[in-house]
């Protein structure tokens, strides 16, 4: 399981990306897949797609609700996780790991230090 570490970041929204150079890995935090409850489908953006941050860009359904995950940050979609498609329990099993939705390549790879760390993500869910 991966760690919550310095260079993963959190949004409100609960997305979580990690940056690589120019490119952010992103998902949804454990968080938001406890909430979420089963997973049953997911459906992620199209390759090549530009997203500006704060946009819908993909959708998680479960047995409770469908719910929008955003683009935490602008840039283009270079790729996005099949595997997640065709078995969407492995969100609910490693939510922040082999669960991740899709990586941008980045408009301003700078505007990644605005999102949250775990610990303003923790005080913010403690506002919940």
């Amino acid at each position: 399981m991966a760690s919550k570490s310095a260079d993963k970041r959190y949004t409100k929204e609960h997305e979580w990306a990690v940056l690589d150079g120019d490119i952010a890995t992103v998902g949804i935090t454990d968080h938001a897949q406890e909430q979420l409850g089963d997973l049953v489908h997911v459906e992620l953006p199209e390759l090549e797609r530009n997203v500006v941050e704060g946009e819908t860009c993909a959708v998680v359904e479960s047995v409770k609700a469908a719910s929008d995950i955003f683009a935490p940050l602008a840039g283009k979609v270079v790729e996005v996780n099949e595997t997640i498609v065709e078995d969407p329990s492995i969100v609910n099993s490693d939510a922040e790991g082999e669960g991740w939705f899709f990586r941008i390549e980045l408009d301003d790879p700078a505007a990644f230090e605005q999102l949250l760390d775990l610990d303003g993500y923790d005080e913010y869910l403690e506002t919940l």
